[in-house]
């Protein structure tokens, strides 16, 4: 055998060990699975703690033409939520994207046309039947019961130009709650909700909005403080509590 088909020979195992160690990591279409971690807090919760499973592609923006605002910039996250708790589970979501190097915070956002706009990108069969942060607070999400395919629903988080007056930011995260009823109170009744952080970085400037977001791994599970203060003496039943959030109809 020659040095040269050796040579090949070697390196076929190694590459289909390389392809299908990407692909645990990425998945297909470039869909990232965001794994399950334990925080100490989670004690306080016991064995009542259940945590859904998210799956998420990078940001991506589209030019999308908003009645009565013209044509806007609108940043999306496309996600999955699958449920391996056992039971069936509401997902009530809030997305929140934060600037790191500017300290700016925003909650997504309803906006019907650039929805339309995604799914014609996303799911232009409609198969996905993908919804928005109010949508999939309708139904719980089904189970995926041991040994079988996930039964996933789809859903788009939405944000109207957040980087337009920023145009050099570059470091932002996306923090995820509604996903798990880990909460935590702290000595002023403060609740803190099990939530999901996923780090990203935008290889753009103000001359080239479109470059690469590239998301900064490993995906992070934390206590972060909620806009909700309980009063003395209340708890959540069973971990839940409603924010005050604002209309998003």
């Amino acid at each position: 055998m020659s040095r040269r088909r050796l040579a090949l020979v070697l390196l076929l195992p190694l590459a289909a060990a390389c392809s299908w160690a990407m692909a645990q990591t990425v998945g297909p279409y470039n869909e990232r699975d965001a794994k399950r971690q334990a925080n100490v807090q989670d004690i306080d919760v016991g064995e009542k703690l259940w945590v859904l499973d998210f799956r998420f592609k990078d940001p991506r923006l589209i030019t999308v033409d908003v009645p009565g605002r013209g044509k806007k910039i609108v940043w999306y996250l496309w996600y999955q939520v699958i449920n391996n708790t056992g039971e069936p589970r509401y997902f009530i979501p809030n997305f929140e994207l934060v600037t790191l190097d500017k300290n700016t915070n925003h909650r997504d956002q309803i906006l019907p046309k650039a929805e339309e706009a995604i799914k014609r990108i996303e799911d232009p069969t409609g198969y996905l039947d993908i919804k928005n942060s109010v949508t999939i607070a309708k139904q719980p999400i089904p189970v995926t019961k041991p040994n079988s395919a996930p039964r996933p629903v789809t859903g788009v988080a939405v944000w109207d130009d957040i980087f337009g007056e920023m145009p050099d930011a570059t470091r932002f995260s996306i923090f995820v709650s509604g996903l798990s009823n880990g909460y935590s109170l702290d000595d002023k009744n403060l609740l803190r909700r099990k939530t999901l952080q996923l780090n990203f970085k935008r290889l753009s400037d103000r001359f080239h909005p479109e470059a690469e977001v590239k998301f900064i791994s490993p995906s992070e599970w934390l206590y972060r403080a909620s806009a909700v203060q309980l009063p003395e003496g209340k708890v959540p039943a069973n971990g839940k509590a409603k924010e005050k959030e604002k209309d998003k109809e």
